[in-house]
């Protein structure tokens, strides 16, 4: 059986592709914008902040939150999120390491 497209590259691209991938969307991006100037807030919050329904929140949410942008803790019924800093400098670092590699012309 042939080999699955994560396994032809390295750990470190993979995991860059897949934090980049978590923010390439305008809605997230708003919500990060948001997450920064607050510091932390529940989905509902979000919803009366942006145009979108609460479960487009919900899955932009997942997908922030599983790649590792984002935390998010339960706070009684509410889940209350904020932006996993150590790992938005990671991936800011990654980044310019990556951008500073080589020659531009």
């Amino acid at each position: 059986m042939g080999k699955t497209k994560e396994e032809l590259f390295t750990v470190q691209q993979n995991q860059l592709a897949k934090m980049a991938k978590a923010i390439a969307h305008p809605a997230r991006i708003a919500i990060l914008e948001h997450l920064a100037e607050i510091g932390s807030c529940a989905c509902g919050d979000l919803v009366d902040k942006l145009p979108l329904s609460q479960s487009t929140i919900s899955q932009h949410l997942k997908a922030m939150k599983e790649a590792g942008i984002i935390k998010g803790e339960i706070e009684g019924t509410f889940r209350c999120y904020c932006i996993d800093m150590a790992s938005c400098r990671s991936l800011m670092s990654k980044v310019t390491a990556l951008l500073t590699k080589g020659k531009c012309c």
